[in-house]
């Protein structure tokens, strides 16, 4: 679970560098967008580097909700008597986002899919450039998207402060004097990720990227 999820932070830093590019013009992203397609060519055919990289995301989601219902399957038969203690607030409420975050996140991700990649759901369709299915995602008229974006990337940040923890306690980084700066980095990580993420949607529907 915790190298899975390692996996998808290194996907999502790049993933919002990428989008940044918003912020120096439609054609510095749209070169972004293309470079990606075209990434090891000619040694690699037209797409075939990212549809490698989006197969390995692809497992490694899949193997991290697996994870997460395996661990949650083995504490249960670990302790199948409930403890006569009542957990704490923090336990209780990083479970929830965790557990219910990770679910919503996965169907976030399923729209966001439909939006602005394959543009389905989005007013330029698929065979606009990718600058304008974005800033036609964030459009003033489409507020509500905006905030549909805002709570999951949110929630996103939340799951990864909590994860990112958790991982460093699971390979056993997190001691002696490294716990602060640890915990620290783990917040950090988390607060940028999820500025870097709401920059640009919040951009366009203020009107600042147009």
């Amino acid at each position: 679970m915790a190298v899975t999820g390692a996996v998808m932070v290194l996907f999502l830093i790049a993933h919002m560098i990428g989008n940044l590019k918003i912020f120096l013009g439609r054609d510095s992203f749209n070169e972004y967008a293309h470079a990606l397609r075209t990434l090891f060519e000619p040694l690699l055919p037209y797409r075939t580097a990212l549809t490698i990289l989006e197969i390995v995301l692809v497992v490694s989601v899949v193997a991290h909700m697996w994870a997460a219902i395996s661990l949650a399957r083995r504490a249960g038969k670990a302790r199948p008597v409930k403890y006569v203690a009542k957990k704490s607030q923090a336990g209780g409420y990083a479970t929830h986002i965790m557990r219910w975050g990770g679910l919503t996140i996965a169907l976030f991700v399923v729209w966001h899919l439909l939006d602005l990649t394959f543009g389905v759901v989005n007013p330029k369709g698929f065979d606009s450039a990718p600058a304008d299915r974005m800033i036609a995602g964030f459009d003033p008229s489409r507020w509500w998207v905006t905030i549909v974006y805002v709570v999951a990337v949110v929630l996103v940040g939340l799951h990864l402060h909590h994860g990112i923890w958790s991982a460093v306690q699971t390979l056993g980084w997190a001691n002696g004097r490294r716990y602060p700066a640890l915990k620290r980095t783990a917040a950090l990580v988390s607060a940028v990720l999820v500025i870097g993420f709401l920059a640009p949607p919040l951009a366009i529907t203020f009107g600042v990227v147009k």
